[in-house]
Formats: C-alpha cells, structure tokens, sequence
C-alpha cells in the first residue's frame, strides 16, 4: 500500500523553493524579516523552513549579520548532477565561439528566470566577459530571457513577466510596452539584445532554439560594452546563421 503523503508536504516544498529562490541573488544573504516580506509568509514559517534547510546545508547562516543565504550543499549537489541539457547545442556554441572569439553561454528557462546552464569562455581577449554556470537572470532584461520570451506566443510572454520590472541598471528596460517592442523586432531574425541592462560594462546578443526532445535552450554572446559596440552586425549575422543551421539540424 502507498504511504499516504503528509498533510501539506507539497505546500512545504513549493514554500521552501520560493525560499530559495528569493536568496539566489543574494550573495549576502536577507534576514528572516526581508525573506518573509519577498515571499509574502508569516515570519513564523519562514523561520520554521529555513531551520530545516539549514540542517540540510541547503542554507548557510552569516553569523555577523544575523542573515541566511544559499547554502554549500548547493554546490555540492550541482557537482554531481549528470545531466547536460546544453549538448544537443554545444556544436553550434563552438562555431559562434571560433568565428566571434567571445563568451558564448546557454541557457533555459527556470521559472520565470533563465538560468546558465553552459558556458564556453573567450581565449582570445585577455578583457572578457564570463556568465557563470549556475547564474539567474530576470527574462526581461537579459539577451538569453528575451530570446525566451521572443520564442513563446505573445500571451504566454507576457504571463512570464512580473507587473512590476525592476531597475538593475539605468538601462535596463522597466516598460511592458518596450519589451513587446524588443520581441517584435526580433520576430524575423530571433535575435534579441541586452545592451548593460543586467550589468554595467556587459551586453549580450542570444537565439532560442529548440532542439529534438523539444527543450528550448538560448544561445548567447556575451561582450564587454567596450567591444560591443561597432560589433553588433557582426553578431548579428553570426546568430542568424547559427539559428538557421540549428533549426535545420532540429527538424530532421
């Protein structure tokens, strides 16, 4: 006979994800009272959750502040994680990394974020920019998020999007409507931008495309702004092709 499940064990796992999600862009943690305002939990049960994932090192205390971040177990459990969404578009990642010289990543969707899951970093220029495996990005103010977005229906899109779109830099873009704007643009060609919109000194031009399980993975360039700019037709015809050959490769 199957054990019955707990009374609002599902719950208690969707509640300890939000969690963890809230402090994945934290390095320096958030106290019990600024977790509980993210997440919108009583302090009672955030405290409750956040001392069992402790126990697990899921999360790590910062003694001196009083604050809880992500934990070391995180690291640990990633080290040993066999799957490699990225290889079905590692062949393309390589072409775009030997024709441009640059950072190239990949990435899907995580929620409403999209996540590195790949990277192959420039060996051509000693100033580079370097996604981190492991890194979140908001969907509207990344190339690889909006390459997401670009590839859904539009409802679907928009759903994606919070109501409200915080500022990371002064250029990062906070209307709905600019957004639209973007994915209209890149209704023909694929490719999307993000020009210092998630950090200063970074751009970024990426692809969707989905490959033959059907996943949807994002291929990036990532560009110190110093070299971008001037570069960006260059780019551009590089993705273009690189999403044209990966499309034909999908589909058969």
């Amino acid at each position: 006979m199957r054990e019955q499940e707990p009374a609002g064990g599902v719950q208690v796992i969707a509640r300890a994800a939000q969690l963890l999600r809230a402090l994945e862009r934290e390095p320096q943690g958030l106290s019990l009272a600024q977790l509980a305002e993210r997440v919108r939990l009583p302090r009672s049960t955030v405290h409750r959750i956040v001392t069992a994932l402790a126990a697990e090192g899921l999360l790590a205390s910062v003694s001196s502040t009083g604050r809880v971040r992500i934990g070391p177990e995180f690291a640990r459990l990633a080290a040993a994680g066999p799957t490699e969404f990225w290889r079905p578009v590692e062949p393309f990642m390589q072409q775009l990394h030997d024709q441009l010289g640059e950072t190239i990543d990949c990435g899907m969707l995580d929620g409403a974020r999209v996540r590195v899951i790949h990277v192959i970093p420039s060996t051509r220029h000693t100033l580079r920019a370097i996604a981190e495996v492991g890194q979140a990005f908001p969907l509207y103010c990344s190339a690889k998020g909006k390459a997401l977005l670009a590839a859904m229906d539009r409802p679907a899109a928009l759903r994606m999007l919070p109501p409200v779109l915080d500022r990371y830099t002064s250029h990062t873009i906070t209307s709905i409507k600019a957004i639209e704007a973007e994915l209209d643009k890149a209704a023909e060609t694929g490719v999307t931008y993000a020009v210092e919109e998630a950090t200063l000194g970074v751009c970024a031009a990426a692809i969707a495309v989905r490959e033959s399980s059907g996943m949807l993975l994002t291929i990036g360039v990532v560009v110190p702004t110093q070299r971008y700019h001037g570069a960006e037709a260059a780019i551009t015809r590089a993705l273009v092709q690189v999403r044209r050959e990966a499309l034909a490769a999908f589909s058969q």
